[in-house]
């Protein structure tokens, strides 16, 4: 572990690439509703940094929080995930 602490780190699906080194990603985590106990699907986009521009609209990615990069772009795209 590094001096700088944890990173936070979500797993995605890329829904844009059309950017030069960044692309879009489409995080979908599950709630519990607290009066129909009935699960949600709630989604967060994220823009992430991709350096080498390898990843493309439908992968399956791990992105970490980072320092600010941009005006919105906050995380790196880690790795692809099968």
């Amino acid at each position: 572990m590094s001096d700088r602490g944890l990173q936070k780190s979500r797993v995605g699906v890329v829904v844009g690439d059309k950017m030069n080194k960044s692309v879009s990603v489409e995080v979908e985590r599950r709630v519990l509703h607290p009066l129909y106990k009935k699960y949600i699907r709630k989604r967060s986009k994220f823009l992430a940094h991709d350096e080498n521009n390898e990843y493309k609209i439908g992968d399956r990615v791990r992105i970490a929080e980072t320092r600010p990069l941009s005006k919105r772009k906050r995380w790196r795209v880690r790795e692809k995930v099968t």
